[in-house]
């Protein structure tokens, strides 16, 4: 049994309230410990190169293109047919979660090459069916929990624990802090329905400020001028030697 009571405000609340709609500001229950609030956990550019070069097909090195320039969810991506591909205007067309709606998502040219790589190695998949296909047994689109299995596996070789949705933090902390696009042109391409969601991803890990710090303790101390016409015993004096 939980011995922290539930809270009725708050069920009350949320119980039919639509994801569409932003979140309340609601009390905690009694008994329950406030929770800090931890930035979205993005792969480091030096370990995704390390989870890139863990991948042995030319799949997974395509979908782990595509989900991190596209920002695409796990199981959106998933679901992309060979008619959901705009080859020219270079985006992918995607079934978006919560609204369900057909939304347009583009993604890099190095993704889509890697993507007419795989297809030409596996050919084209039957009308209608997703493009990302099993390796093994028969013909069958990869799921959800396929293609979890192929980052766990990447996991045991490597000693980490990134996940699925990593690859979605990994491009928006990407896109937000690349000083290339605008906020809410982030926001738009994550789909966010709030402004404040795409706000989190930007943040500066401490990792990325090595090189920015060790200049900053490699800059020599600026030396103390002092006006002319002062005798040099009395700013002793004052100031110390």
């Amino acid at each position: 049994m939980n011995p922290v009571p539930a809270s009725p405000q708050r069920r009350r609340v949320l119980g039919h309230r639509s994801p569409l709609e932003p979140a309340p500001v609601l009390g905690r229950a009694r008994l329950r410990q406030k929770v800090a609030d931890r930035p979205p956990r993005s792969i480091p550019d030096l370990l995704w190169d390390e989870l890139f070069a863990a991948m042995g097909c030319e799949r997974d090195r395509a979908l782990l293109d595509f989900y991190v320039s596209s920002g695409a969810r796990a199981e959106e991506l998933l679901g992309v047919g060979l008619e959901d591909i705009d080859w020219s205007g270079q985006k992918i067309y995607v079934i978006s979660k919560g609204t369900r709606a057909r939304e347009a998502v583009p993604a890099s040219p190095a993704a889509f090459q890697r993507l007419a790589s795989y297809l030409d190695q596996r050919g084209t998949p039957p009308p209608g069916e997703p493009v990302w296909r099993t390796r093994h047994g028969r013909n069958r689109p990869l799921s959800y929990w396929a293609m979890r299995r192929v980052i766990q596996r990447a996991n045991a070789k490597l000693g980490t624990d990134w996940s699925l949705h990593d690859m979605r933090h990994t491009a928006a902390y990407r896109m937000a802090n690349g000083g290339t696009l605008k906020r809410e042109e982030v926001q738009a391409v994550l789909r966010h329905a709030n402004i404040q969601t795409t706000n989190r991803y930007l943040t500066v890990r401490v990792e990325a400020l090595f090189d920015v710090m060790a200049a900053h303790y490699a800059k020599p101390r600026t030396p103390t001028h002092y006006a002319v016409g002062y005798d040099p015993s009395d700013i002793a004096a004052v100031f110390g030697t």
